[in-house]
Protein backbone atom coordinates (compact mmCIF):
# COMPACT_ATOMS: atom_id res chain seq x y z
CA UNK A 1 0.00 0.00 0.00
CA UNK A 2 1.22 3.35 -0.96
CA UNK A 3 1.34 6.41 1.15
CA UNK A 4 -0.13 9.90 -0.22
CA UNK A 5 0.70 13.59 1.59
CA UNK A 6 -2.63 15.92 0.92
CA UNK A 7 -1.25 19.77 1.77
CA UNK A 8 -3.77 22.33 1.44
CA UNK A 9 -3.83 26.41 2.37
CA UNK A 10 -7.24 27.03 3.02
CA UNK A 11 -9.03 30.87 3.70
CA UNK A 12 -12.89 29.25 3.74
CA UNK A 13 -12.34 26.05 4.40
CA UNK A 14 -13.55 25.20 0.62
CA UNK A 15 -9.81 23.92 -0.28
CA UNK A 16 -9.76 22.14 2.70
CA UNK A 17 -13.09 20.25 1.37
CA UNK A 18 -11.71 19.60 -1.55
CA UNK A 19 -8.36 17.62 -0.35
CA UNK A 20 -10.42 15.02 1.73
CA UNK A 21 -12.39 14.37 -0.77
CA UNK A 22 -9.32 13.72 -3.02
CA UNK A 23 -7.69 11.83 0.20
CA UNK A 24 -10.72 9.66 -0.34
CA UNK A 25 -10.51 8.63 -4.18
CA UNK A 26 -6.91 8.10 -3.09
CA UNK A 27 -8.36 5.60 -0.25
CA UNK A 28 -11.26 4.09 -2.30
CA UNK A 29 -8.25 2.64 -4.40
CA UNK A 30 -6.55 0.82 -1.81
CA UNK A 31 -3.64 3.64 -0.62
CA UNK A 32 -3.02 5.45 2.39
CA UNK A 33 -3.77 9.17 2.25
CA UNK A 34 -3.10 11.59 5.11
CA UNK A 35 -3.76 15.38 5.18
CA UNK A 36 -2.48 17.96 6.58
CA UNK A 37 -3.10 22.06 7.11
CA UNK A 38 0.28 23.99 5.25
CA UNK A 39 1.02 25.04 8.75
CA UNK A 40 1.38 21.78 9.98
CA UNK A 41 4.59 21.70 7.72
CA UNK A 42 6.95 22.93 9.59
CA UNK A 43 10.40 20.86 7.94
CA UNK A 44 10.92 19.57 4.54
CA UNK A 45 11.47 16.05 6.44
CA UNK A 46 7.51 16.26 6.87
CA UNK A 47 7.25 16.03 3.13
CA UNK A 48 9.35 12.92 3.02
CA UNK A 49 8.55 9.25 3.20
CA UNK A 50 5.20 9.46 1.36
CA UNK A 51 4.89 7.69 -2.45
CA UNK A 52 2.72 10.87 -3.49
CA UNK A 53 2.30 14.74 -2.73
CA UNK A 54 -0.23 16.47 -3.68
CA UNK A 55 -0.61 20.87 -2.90
CA UNK A 56 -4.06 22.80 -2.67
CA UNK A 57 -4.38 26.13 -2.29
CA UNK A 58 -7.24 28.70 -3.27
CA UNK A 59 -6.70 31.64 -5.97
CA UNK A 60 -6.98 34.87 -3.61
CA UNK A 61 -6.16 37.94 -6.11
CA UNK A 62 -4.58 36.20 -8.41
CA UNK A 63 -1.89 33.83 -7.06
CA UNK A 64 -1.75 31.17 -4.45
CA UNK A 65 -2.10 32.43 -0.76
CA UNK A 66 1.54 33.25 0.71
CA UNK A 67 1.39 29.94 3.39
CA UNK A 68 1.50 28.00 -0.32
CA UNK A 69 4.41 29.66 -1.56
CA UNK A 70 6.43 29.48 1.80
CA UNK A 71 5.96 25.52 1.61
CA UNK A 72 6.66 25.53 -2.14
CA UNK A 73 9.89 27.02 -1.22
CA UNK A 74 10.42 24.21 1.53
CA UNK A 75 9.19 21.78 -0.15
CA UNK A 76 12.40 23.07 -3.09
CA UNK A 77 14.61 20.73 -0.65
CA UNK A 78 12.51 17.53 0.05
CA UNK A 79 13.64 15.46 -2.56
CA UNK A 80 10.51 15.09 -4.18
CA UNK A 81 11.66 14.14 -7.91
CA UNK A 82 10.17 11.39 -9.61
CA UNK A 83 7.53 11.19 -6.69
CA UNK A 84 3.65 11.62 -8.25
CA UNK A 85 2.34 15.05 -7.80
CA UNK A 86 -0.91 17.32 -8.17
CA UNK A 87 -2.38 20.38 -7.59
CA UNK A 88 -5.84 20.93 -6.40
CA UNK A 89 -7.69 24.25 -5.23
CA UNK A 90 -10.57 26.25 -5.29
CA UNK A 91 -11.57 29.63 -6.66
CA UNK A 92 -14.03 32.25 -6.84
CA UNK A 93 -13.08 34.17 -10.68
CA UNK A 94 -9.77 32.90 -12.14
CA UNK A 95 -8.06 29.99 -10.40
CA UNK A 96 -4.82 30.37 -11.10
CA UNK A 97 -2.98 28.90 -8.38
CA UNK A 98 -3.67 25.39 -8.80
CA UNK A 99 -1.61 25.38 -12.35
CA UNK A 100 0.99 27.66 -10.72
CA UNK A 101 1.30 25.05 -8.45
CA UNK A 102 0.90 22.43 -10.60
CA UNK A 103 3.89 24.04 -13.06
CA UNK A 104 6.52 24.61 -10.07
CA UNK A 105 5.90 20.74 -9.18
CA UNK A 106 6.53 19.61 -12.27
CA UNK A 107 8.96 21.72 -13.69
CA UNK A 108 11.45 22.45 -10.88
CA UNK A 109 10.17 19.61 -8.51
CA UNK A 110 10.64 16.53 -11.14
CA UNK A 111 7.45 15.08 -9.94
CA UNK A 112 5.55 12.81 -11.87
CA UNK A 113 2.56 14.77 -12.58
CA UNK A 114 -0.85 13.61 -12.99
CA UNK A 115 -2.69 14.96 -16.41
CA UNK A 116 -3.73 18.44 -14.95
CA UNK A 117 -4.80 20.49 -11.71
CA UNK A 118 -7.72 20.46 -10.46
CA UNK A 119 -9.27 23.46 -10.68
CA UNK A 120 -13.22 23.95 -8.85
CA UNK A 121 -15.37 26.40 -7.26
CA UNK A 122 -17.02 24.35 -4.13
CA UNK A 123 -16.72 20.68 -3.99
CA UNK A 124 -20.48 21.10 -3.89
CA UNK A 125 -21.58 22.74 -7.17
CA UNK A 126 -21.49 20.75 -10.53
CA UNK A 127 -20.05 16.95 -9.76
CA UNK A 128 -17.47 19.08 -7.50
CA UNK A 129 -17.79 15.96 -4.88
CA UNK A 130 -17.09 12.98 -8.14
CA UNK A 131 -14.36 15.20 -9.59
CA UNK A 132 -12.30 16.05 -6.86
CA UNK A 133 -12.53 11.71 -5.81
CA UNK A 134 -12.00 11.08 -9.28
CA UNK A 135 -8.76 13.43 -8.71
CA UNK A 136 -7.54 11.72 -5.77
CA UNK A 137 -8.13 7.99 -8.04
CA UNK A 138 -5.87 9.57 -10.89
CA UNK A 139 -3.10 9.79 -8.60
CA UNK A 140 -3.75 6.44 -7.31
CA UNK A 141 -3.31 4.94 -10.55
CA UNK A 142 0.13 6.51 -10.93
CA UNK A 143 0.96 5.20 -7.57
CA UNK A 144 3.29 1.89 -6.90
Amino acid sequence: MAKALIVYATRTGETEKIGNLIAEGIRFSGHEANVAKVTEIKKEEDLKGFDAVVFGSPTYHGDMVQGMKTLLFLAEKAELEGKVGGAFGAFGWSGEAPDRIFETMKNIFKMKMVSIPLRLKSANLGGGLKMAQDYGREIAEKLP
